[in-house]
This record gives structure tokens, C-alpha cells and sequence, in this order.
């Protein structure tokens, strides 16, 4: 056995390979070559005597962080306008926000303080938005890049019912959006995602041109789906000849067809919700955001039951932090709102909430999220703080979790390559 190509890990290993519970795996052994996991044991193997290892007796080990939705240029806003629901937040703040990023130079420096939060943040995965500027959006792949994180990155495609400075000629905007993605049909570690901003800003054309792109690449699609009431009544007014909002994106090839990010999902039909289920659409869970426009409380455990993929996103800048442990709180907290209001709501547990944020969101991207063999090794490892030494694995990583101390995370793994 070549034992070049491997390497050890050795601490305290604490994961969800299913949402039910946490499984912890002391002073533990975790062999990886080429980047996935080969096997977790409690002895190094005799095969692997002599393959280097990197000792970490006295830490945590948990798997890092996918966010399946977040506005990279969104950065700069956080926080601001948050007492605004969505359209006229949109309007205010959101756009003119990002009519600056027609400046590469503007670009580029908000795109790298992005990457390098999500890192420092444990953020190891993610799915995000750039703008309609197809130069910009590349400096975005690049800065993601260069921090070593993966990535699906989307040019935005809109072409009406917009501020007229993001507002794209059809034409143009599926000639730009073609070309960026056939830039990144593939990559080791940044991806393209077909992304129309939502149904009111983008015409039929439009839809249509975007649902073909995704079958002729086979590229995923990501976009944003019964986020407040008001939004959905503007569809139904748009759209009188299909079958609710869902279906528009259903009926022009962006619903399933290829691997397809909703986020929100608030406000949903049973015929949504079961043709979610029918084609596997996942559900973007984004408790922060929806809290501060006042949307609603997406409920989780509906989907959960009825055999939707869900994982959880950021979704700054309507959320104000880049903490995927603030996003499992806070799904946590609101499942609670939502059981309140309907008792067949059963809140979510902790274990399930770190699932969504680890394995559960982590599919979209492959074997991704767990310590079990065959995944791709994502890993944080975790100085737990002194009081907290005798503390179990699972206190431990409650603790971190509900502080949402980043500085507690001491090295990052993406892919298998160790990335601070």
C-alpha cells in the first residue's frame, strides 16, 4: 500500500450519519486518502504504521459547515434595513447594493472578505449568489478558490421587474449566463448553479432559455420559492396560467429536472410540497432571514416527514451572519414557534438541526458531512475551553454551537486538504 497518499487523524470524532442522534467516536483513528475517508477506528491499523498523522487527543472533531444559500454580494449590507419586509428591502437596500458590483475593483475586494469569513466561520461548503455581472461573478470563483472552499456559484439572471441598472436584455442574459457557465461545468472545487433570481424578475423567455442551459450542461439550479405572501400573490398575478409559484419553475425545466436549491419555502401548497418530494427539490431553511423580514417560520418538520431533502442556509444579507451554528440554533428555536402554533410540529432535536447543516445539506454536494467512509473529509477541529474539559463530546459541541465562538476552531479540512 502506497501510504503516501494517506493520512491520519487522530482525536475525538462527533457527527450525525443519520438526523436521529449524535455518534461520538473517542480517541479515534480516521484514515483519508485522496481526500475520503477509508475508515474510523479506535486502533491505527498495522497497514497504516508509518503513514503521517496529525494528533489532535484533547480536541473535537466535527464535520464542517455547508450553507445551501447566501448572498456573497450581499456582504456589505448585513444588518442593514432588517426592520423592512422583503420586497421593499429588496428595493432600498438589496439592489443598489449590488449595481456596484459592475466594479471589478469593488468586486474583488468584497468577494475575498467574503470567502475568508465563511472560513473563519467553519463554513466548509456553499451555495451562492453573485450578481448579474458576469465578470464579477468570476472574481467571486476565484476568491472562493483561493480560500480552498466548494462551491456552486451563481451569475443572477433577471430581465424585468427590476431596477433598470440589473435589468438584462434577454438575449444578453442567457448569452452571459452560457458563458459563464460553460466555464464551470466542473472544477475540484468551484462549480456553476443556473440561478434566476426568482419568478417576478425573470420573463417566460427568460425561465425557458435557463431551463434548457441546465439540461444541455447538466448543471443544477438554485433559486428562491414562497418566501412571503405578498411575493406569492405577485407570482399568481404574473403567472395566471400556471399552477402556483412552484410550477413556473416546474414547467420551464427548473424544478428537479436537475439537482434544484429552493430557499424559504414558507409559505407552501400541499401540490408543492408533494411535487418537491415526487422530484427531490431541496428546501433551503433560512431561519435568520426569514425572522428579519418578517416572513414566516418555514416548517421544517413538515418536510422532514414527508421525505423532503432540507439543509439549511445563511442567507446574508436578509440574514445578518454568515454562523451556520446561529442557523441550527435558530431552526432550533423557531421549529419550537412552530409547534407552539401547530402541535403535529414536532421541534426539531439538536442532533437533526446539525444534520441539516452537515450530511443533510452536505448531499447536494455528494458524500459530504459525516465521518463515515467514502465521504469527502470536511472537518473542524475544536479547542473546547478549559472549564469545558470534562465536559462530554456532545456538551461540548452544545456549548460551541450556542456561543458560536468561531475562534474555538483551531484547523479546517476541505476536501481532504487541511485549509487553516
Amino acid at each position: 500500500m502506497n501510504k503516501n497518499d494517506l493520512s491520519i487523524l487522530k482525536g475525538t470524532f462527533l457527527h450525525t450519519p443519520s438526523a436521529a442522534s449524535f455518534t461520538c467516536h473517542k480517541e479515534h483513528y480516521l484514515a483519508v486518502r485522496q481526500g475520503r475517508i477509508v475508515s474510523l477506528t479506535p486502533e491505527l491499523p498495522e497497514k497504516y504504521a508509518g503513514a503521517p498523522i496529525a494528533d489532535y487527543s484533547g480536541h473535537l472533531l466535527i464535520p464542517g459547515f455547508v450553507d445551501l444559500h447566501t448572498h456573497a454580494a450581499q456582504f456589505r449590507q448585513r444588518g442593514l434595513g432588517l426592520d423592512l419586509p422583503l420586497l421593499p428591502w429588496l428595493e432600498t437596500y438589496t439592489f443598489p447594493e449590488e449595481q456596484r458590483f459592475s466594479s471589478l475593483a469593488y468586486a474583488h475586494e468584497i468577494y475575498d472578505a467574503f470567502a475568508a469569513e465563511l472560513l473563519y466561520q467553519g463554513t466548509t461548503r456553499v451555495v451562492t449568489w453573485a450578481t448579474i455581472h458576469e465578470e464579477s461573478a468570476r472574481l467571486l470563483c476565484q476568491a472562493l478558490e483561493k480560500y480552498g472552499l466548494s462551491a456552486y456559484v451563481g451569475k443572477v439572471s433577471m430581465d424585468c421587474n427590476c431596477p433598470e441598472y440589473l435589468k438584462e436584455d434577454t438575449t444578453q442574459a442567457l448569452e452571459n449566463a452560457e458563458s459563464f457557465l460553460s466555464s464551470y461545468v466542473k472544477g475540484p472545487l468551484v462549480r456553476g448553479i443556473v440561478t434566476p433570481r426568482f419568478a417576478p424578475t425573470c420573463s417566460r423567455e427568460l425561465l425557458q432559455g435557463l431551463g434548457q442551459l441546465a439540461a444541455r450542461y447538466q448543471m443544477p439550479v438554485q433559486s428562491h420559492l414562497s418566501e412571503n405572501k405578498e411575493e406569492i400573490a405577485w407570482v399568481n398575478q404574473l403567472f395566471p396560467e400556471r399552477a402556483g409559484y412552484h410550477d413556473v419553475y416546474d414547467y420551464y425545466g427548473l424544478f428537479g429536472q436537475m439537482p434544484t436549491l429552493m430557499a424559504h419555502c414558507v409559505h407552501l401548497s400541499e401540490a408543492a410540497l408533494e411535487r418537491m418530494r415526487e422530484k427531490q427539490v431541496f428546501a433551503v431553511h433560512c431561519p435568520d432571514s426569514n425572522l428579519n423580514l418578517g416572513s414566516g417560520i418555514m416548517p421544517a418538520r413538515r418536510f422532514l416527514d414527508a421525505g423532503v431533502p432540507v439543509g439549511l442556509g445563511s442567507d446574508v444579507g436578509a440574514g445578518h451572519t454568515f454562523s451556520m451554528p446561529q442557523a441550527i440554533v435558530r431552526a432550533v428555536q423557531l421549529s419550537k414557534l412552530a409547534f407552539l402554533q401547530d402541535a403535529s410540529q414536532k421541534p426539531l432535536t439538536l442532533s437533526e438541526a446539525f444534520y441539516l447543516a452537515t450530511k443533510g445539506g452536505g448531499r447536494f454536494f455528494g458524500q459530504v458531512g459525516s465521518f463515515e467512509a467514502g465521504s469527502e473529509l470536511d472537518a473542524l477541529v475544536l479547542q473546547p475551553a478549559r472549564h469545558l474539559q470534562t465536559a462530554s463530546p456532545v456538551e461540548q459541541l452544545q456549548h460551541f454551537l450556542y456561543t458560536q465562538n468561531a475562534a474555538a476552531i483551531t484547523t479546517r479540512y476541505i476536501a481532504g486538504k487541511q485549509r487553516s
